[in-house]
């Protein structure tokens, strides 16, 4: 391996590791690295696992807490972002600043598997120089994301003082993010099933908090999973606005992020029992009464294509002038019609 082109990752093993070394790097290794279990055993056939200055080749290896292991890998490939002609929903702009109601389906900003057609490139474009060099080559002027298949708001700074203004108040959960999901079943504090979630109370009016701390999945790197011992703190608060089904079946639900985690609404929503419609990772199997719900609804929601999210208000100081701004952006066609047919005559 290049030395030139490497870096070395430091992997501590924390309380109770699994006893493989491969299992053990796959659950400890900092999220920032994004190494999967795969990568992981490759790069430990390949001798680019280390402890103590001594190569460890054994993916079965045993470990123990407070292990060091160095894991040199490849230095990613720089991906330059290209402006790109693609259509923006721009909801607000001024000098500083460009608000825009992403659709689902468009990534943020490029990656290996997605280096184009991405909101960064539609903001290259549309921005033109102005986004130049603000929040790294990968990621210009991007503050904060949502994922591919959530629909909403997004702010993004167009020079260096907005940025840092715009991603202090995010860094202290003064912005005001609220979402709007379809989720499986009706959360009521009436239920005793989620008394005993650990992690969840109610507050008044009936306001369902949800308290964890969120980490990657042991085994598949790819999700997020919950976590009291470690992990980063997420909270989560939500309100049902509408159920549906007689009896209630499934509910349209507000959620308004108090902390900004990776999936954070799909991991804690699913970890209460009341997974996304639409959710292939997260949504459960959790079924609704058929003769519950109209039989359109019930079509609907077995061929909705991505999570029911929509991040339908965004709120926060402008960065320069201070003055408060607060966004709205209505639910999406499909998401709408999923509403609506839910919300027709039973059969």
């Amino acid at each position: 391996m290049n030395e030139g082109l490497s870096r070395d990752i430091e992997v501590v093993i924390g309380a109770n590791p699994p006893e493989r070394l491969d299992k053990a790097l796959a659950r400890d290794v900092p999220e920032a690295a994004a190494l999967s279990r795969s990568r992981l055993m490759r790069l430990i056939a390949e001798g680019a696992v280390t402890q103590g200055g001594a190569v460890v080749e054994n993916a079965k290896a045993r470990v123990a807490e407070g292990d060091v292991f160095l894991v040199r890998v490849g230095m990613p490939e720089e991906l330059e972002a290209a402006p790109e002609a693609i259509p923006l929903d721009v909801v607000y702009e001024d000098d500083a600043l460009i608000v825009v109601n992403k659709p689902a389906g468009m990534v943020v900003h490029p990656a290996p598997g997605t280096p184009r057609g991405t909101l960064v490139n539609a903001l290259l474009h549309h921005c033109g120089d102005s986004l130049s060099g603000i929040g790294g080559a990968k990621r210009p002027g991007i503050v904060h994301r949502i994922d591919k298949d959530t629909s909403g708001l997004l702010v993004v700074a167009k020079h260096d003082a907005a940025h840092h203004g715009l991603a202090a108040q995010f860094e202290a959960h003064s912005a005001e993010r609220r979402y709007l999901a379809l989720v499986f079943g009706v959360p009521s504090a009436a239920d005793p099933r989620l008394n005993g979630v650990k992690g969840v109370n109610f507050e008044a009016g009936g306001l369902l908090k949800i308290t964890t701390r969120l980490e990657r999945h042991k085994f598949d790197r790819q999700k997020q999973a919950v976590f009291f011992d470690r992990g980063r703190h997420a909270v989560t608060r939500a309100r049902v606005v509408q159920a549906f089904g007689t009896p209630p079946q499934v509910a349209l639900v507000e959620c308004r992020l108090e902390t900004g985690r990776t999936h954070q609404i799909r991991v804690h929503m699913a970890h209460v029992g009341h997974g996304l419609i639409g959710d292939p990772t997260y949504g459960g199997k959790r079924k609704p009464a058929l003769k519950a719900l109209p039989e359109v609804g019930i079509a609907a929601m077995a061929g909705f294509p991505r999570q029911a999210l929509h991040a339908a208000s965004l709120g926060f100081t402008h960065p320069v002038s201070g003055e408060a701004l607060r966004f709205e952006a209505p639910l999406p066609a499909d998401m709408q019609a999923l509403l609506d047919a839910l919300g027709g005559p039973l059969g």
